[in-house]
């Protein structure tokens, strides 16, 4: 297990012996974050072993699989909320391992433009689908009642933060 997992699980394992010192509301975050941790690091890991990748190179071919023109860096790095340097740097090695293709932007030749090749499309693919299957796996212990309930309830979990940082006066939310 990573450091991050290690004290994701610390900090809920400690909030779950004392729960009088703790909140609720900061004890499900503390959960939230453990489970979100855990699923990370058991996709990291499988991506790693199964197709010799990384997470963040996974992330970055999803976005350009959806796009039939192509992104560019600053289009990628905002929807993955990383700088455009992070994504240079995965970009370089996809091109150098064929899965990318970089190209002038029409209307800005300074501008480079990403996109997947076929070999790229092809991977990405067989890549999403073992994902996908990974994930049900870890949801398996969940009937489809309780992931629907689920569901419902971090929406409005979703909506509430979100409001509570619109009324604080952030710019920052994601998706």
């Amino acid at each position: 297990m990573n450091d991050t997992a290690l004290r994701a699980l610390d900090r809920e394992t400690k909030a779950s012996e004392r729960p009088a010192d703790h909140k609720d509301e900061l004890r499900l975050w503390l959960r939230m974050l453990t489970c979100s941790t855990l699923i990370e690091r058991e996709i990291r890991r499988r991506l790693r072993e199964e197709f010799k990748t990384t997470l963040p190179r996974f992330d970055l071919m999803a976005q350009l699989e959806k796009s039939a023109t192509g992104m560019t860096v600053g289009e990628v790095s905002q929807r993955l909320m990383v700088s455009n340097g992070n994504v240079t740097t995965v970009v370089a090695g996809l091109v150098d391992d064929g899965l990318l293709d970089k190209r002038p932007a029409p209307h800005d030749r300074r501008v480079q433009v990403i996109s997947l090749t076929a070999n790229g499309r092809k991977s990405f693919r067989a890549m999403a689908e073992r994902h996908e299957e990974w994930i049900a796996d870890l949801y398996a212990g969940l009937s489809p009642d309780e992931i629907t309930a689920l569901m419902r309830q971090l929406s409005k979990t979703k909506l509430s933060i979100q409001q509570s940082i619109s009324r604080s006066g952030s710019s920052e939310t994601s998706e």
